[in-house]
């Protein structure tokens, strides 16, 4: 007789740096076992409830937030969406009953794996940062097993729940093939120059960018060529204020191929996301890391820190940024140190993280 296929309810949102691998790891469920019913639950109003969605999986919004560390008076409405989202999750569990239950990270996730851990329903947390977020720290003890992508997380959770298998990255970055030289031609660049790519994210960085728009003429004149995503809410400004020839720099708002621009580039400038730093030691990539100020626990300092410790990339607070990063560039660029961050990110690479994170997952069985 045929057994019944699984249930699997995902939570995971906020920012890119949790759904992305949540799609992930939904997306090795259904190659595994077509038949499973996949189930997310996201944050109403955040970016899970458009992107879940686009990628084919059904998603249910609850109303919940984040503390507001600078905005004390925005958490007054807080325990009023708690209980809310606590209900809310009770009544999607009784309504798709999962074998088990996923969360990467994000608002949502917490009432979620609270509700499912407490019917006794096992519970899979995937940690992307080297310092876990409040709701991932408060749920450690109720996980069944905590997949993580980096050493010495036992200060956080229990060891032996602790399971190392790196971020889900997406398939795009896992199964690219390109050379570099024709990457940096279909640019409009020179085969045989340094690239350098700049990327703040998809909305883009500020700060980053006044920095490089500092630093373009000399960049130019040594010969860098720069790709340069400057994110959709500067692309006016930066364009309007930034002449520069195309065949040297090539400003966008977005880079569609990442891949693609990551076979391309000498050197990336980027911020300290998970998800990025999984991705550039897929690509073997040397990299300037500039992490946002702005984020939970500064979780992205610490990712840049843990890669700096193993000599895998230079991290570049955003307060030495305007007087350092000209000066840090050249000194990438310079064949010796770039081969030596290229060697050590790459023996950080972990292309099968996915398909181990679904490995552990499979292993729980409802008690």
């Amino acid at each position: 007789m045929k057994p019944k296929p699984r249930t699997i309810m995902i939570s995971g949102g906020g920012t890119g740096g949790h759904i992305f691998p949540a799609i992930a790891i939904a997306d090795e469920i259904k190659k595994r076992e077509p038949d499973t019913q996949i189930v997310f639950v996201g944050a109403k109003g955040r970016m899970e409830m458009e992107k879940v969605p686009a990628a084919g999986y059904p998603i249910h919004g609850i109303w919940i937030s984040g503390i507001q560390r600078k905005a004390l008076l925005k958490n007054f409405s807080f325990p009023f969406k708690l209980v809310s989202s606590l209900l809310s999750c009770r009544k999607l569990i009784r309504q798709f009953q999962p074998d088990m239950v996923v969360g990467t990270g994000g608002f949502a996730s917490g009432p979620l794996l609270q509700v499912a851990a407490s019917a006794g329903i096992p519970c899979l947390i995937q940690e992307q940062n080297s310092f876990p977020g409040i709701t991932n720290k408060l749920l450690g003890k109720k996980a069944k097993i905590i997949c993580v992508a980096y050493d010495r997380m036992e200060r956080w959770f229990p060891k032996e729940k602790l399971r190392m298998t790196g971020n889900p990255v997406r398939n795009a970055i896992l199964t690219a093939h390109y050379d570099q030289a024709t990457e940096k031609e279909k640019l409009g660049f020179v085969a045989d120059k340094p690239m350098v790519l700049v990327t703040g994210g998809s909305l883009g960085a500020r700060s980053i960018n006044e920095a490089v728009q500092a630093a373009l003429p000399q960049l130019l004149s040594s010969g860098v060529q720069v790709l340069w995503q400057c994110g959709s809410l500067y692309e006016e400004n930066v364009k309007a204020t930034v002449a520069v020839p195309a065949n040297q720099c090539r400003i966008q708002a977005f880079v569609g191929d990442m891949a693609a621009a990551y076979a391309a580039a000498d050197l990336v400038i980027s911020r300290a996301g998970a998800s990025t730093l999984s991705e550039l030691a897929i690509a073997g990539k040397a990299a300037i890391l500039i992490p946002s100020p702005n984020v939970a626990e500064d979780h992205q300092t610490k990712n840049a820190r843990a890669l700096e410790e193993k000599g895998a990339a230079l991290l570049l607070p955003e307060s030495r940024l305007q007087d350092e990063l000209m000066t840090m560039i050249t000194s990438v660029l310079q064949v010796e140190e770039r081969n030596r961050l290229e060697q050590n990110i790459t023996t950080l690479a972990k292309p099968m993280a996915t398909e181990h994170i679904v490995d552990e997952l499979f292993k729980l069985q409802v008690s």
